[in-house]
């Protein structure tokens, strides 16, 4: 009896631990682009590997002077009103727009300058193709309009845990509350 107790101990753990068990991914899930990233430590990842928290996102470049600063207090004040929470269920994402410009270097000291600190924080930059990439799937638009300024789309949006788009704000004098009760509704799905 022992012996069947152990082995089926065994066979559940390793069943568990089969990435095949999960569950499939949707085909409008972000986690299914293959990109790597850089965050703002240096670190190469990819988006599948924030699978299973929601993601609030923004793309910004830290040399803007006009929108993106708005864009960056807006994310501030939706994790405030969203309150504290486990960085293991969720993430705020920004993404370089300016991949060239915003090293890792320059990407930690953007958030140490705006009080950015713990785990549920990260700023990611790919390369041209992998920002293009993902701002068509976020719906982003944005364009170089001189060696320094970019026009772009303001867009706050929330993912839920499996990638897919859940919830999209467009603008830069908005009330968050929608974006805050979004946000708690994609934390309470299983």
């Amino acid at each position: 009896m022992r012996k069947f107790f152990f082995t089926l101990v065994a066979t559940s753990f390793l069943f568990s631990c089969n990435p095949k068990t999960q569950k499939e991914l949707p085909q409008d899930s972000m986690f299914r682009l293959s990109s790597v990233w850089e965050n703002q430590n240096g670190k190469k990842l990819q988006l599948k590997e924030l699978r299973g928290k929601v993601i609030v996102l923004v793309m910004i470049y830290t040399s803007c002077k006009t929108a993106c600063p708005q864009l960056t207090a807006r994310m501030k004040q939706i994790a405030k009103k969203v309150g504290k929470v486990n960085p293991e269920e969720i993430q705020y994402v920004f993404v370089s727009i300016d991949p060239d410009v915003d090293t890792p270097e320059r990407m930690k000291a953007y958030f140490k300058m705006n009080d950015f600190v713990g785990g549920e924080w990260l700023f990611l930059r790919g390369n041209e193709t992998t920002t293009r990439e993902f701002a068509n799937v976020v719906a982003m638009k944005y364009k170089q309009i001189s060696p320094v300024d970019f026009s772009h789309s303001n867009i706050i949006s929330v993912f839920a845990k499996d990638g897919t788009l859940a919830y999209q704000r467009e603008g830069l004098d908005i009330d968050v509350e929608p974006t805050v009760q979004e946000i708690k509704k994609q934390l309470e799905v299983e």
